[in-house]
């Protein structure tokens, strides 16, 4: 940013997106909050804040389903176990749940994949669009990258959440997308070449990809998609003696850096 920069912005605020005019009324994307957008409901003006557009009945319908289908109330989870230690620790419901947040942006599970899955669907569709097989497509993919993401999953074979996902995508009539159907040629070929399964996220990145979302805008969407699992891990380790979410014993731990030593 440069000086002229700075000093433009100097005791002002500017924004093209949402002000409130405190005593009169709130704008957001040129739309009147409370007037305009009050009678919709929260995951609607959600999706209206970051993509300023407005999504049919059956669209919100199923991005609803993907926040439900991924509220998994099992401190076990990474991002979960943040929750439940700052609840054992006694502190605020904001912190806990805002601390496990910040852990599901990891590079292996959770948004940055998502991020990248869908930044595949776009990638592969323009190359397929300049002549290439999907074959090259594919295999150039793992060449450079190593992985296909969206295909296979850490830890167990199976993802649960696909086969009602698939299901939900079909009886709201949201299967027939171009992202979508590349979402499942990807999957037959990896099946019959590697035996690598699609996951949750190459079905829900290329359904978004359909309905025009950026790989920035579907993060945004994503950010929260932990939340509601989240709260239980937190109540439960709250609702516990002090201390007593996966207490580690000192004696339990394995060592191998500098030895002891005097200070």
């Amino acid at each position: 940013m440069s000086i002229e920069d700075l000093q433009s912005a100097q005791d002002q605020l500017h924004s093209a997106l949402g002000k409130a005019f405190l005593s009169e009324r709130v704008v957001m994307r040129g739309k009147d909050l409370h007037y305009e957008l009050g009678r919709k409901d929260w995951l609607s003006v959600m999706v209206y804040a970051i993509t300023g557009r407005e999504f049919s009945e059956n669209q919100i319908r199923y991005m609803n389903f993907m926040w439900v289908a991924t509220s998994y109330p099992d401190a076990g989870i990474w991002p979960n176990q943040a929750t439940a230690l700052a609840g054992t620790s006694r502190t605020t419901p904001s912190l806990s749940l805002v601390a496990g947040l910040a852990l599901s942006e990891a590079r292996l599970y959770g948004r940055k994949p998502d991020r990248r899955a869908m930044d595949f669907f776009y990638r592969a569709a323009a190359k397929l669009d300049q002549g290439f097989s999907l074959e090259e497509v594919i295999e150039k993919e793992i060449e450079e990258r190593k992985v296909v993401f969206g295909y296979g999953r850490p830890l167990v074979r199976l993802d649960e959440r696909v086969a009602h996902t698939l299901n939900v995508i079909t009886e709201l009539g949201l299967d027939g997308g171009r992202y979508f159907n590349l979402a499942l040629e990807v999957h037959r070929y990896l099946k019959r070449t590697r035996g690598l399964s699609i996951n949750i996220a190459a079905i829900s990145a290329s359904t978004m990809a359909d309905m025009d979302f950026s790989t920035e805008e579907y993060q945004l969407f994503l950010t929260l998609v932990f939340v509601a699992g989240m709260v239980p891990c937190y109540l439960d380790a709250k609702g516990r003696p002090e201390g007593s979410f996966f207490p580690v014993a000192c004696s339990n731990l394995v060592y191998s850096g500098v030895p002891e030593r005097s200070w």
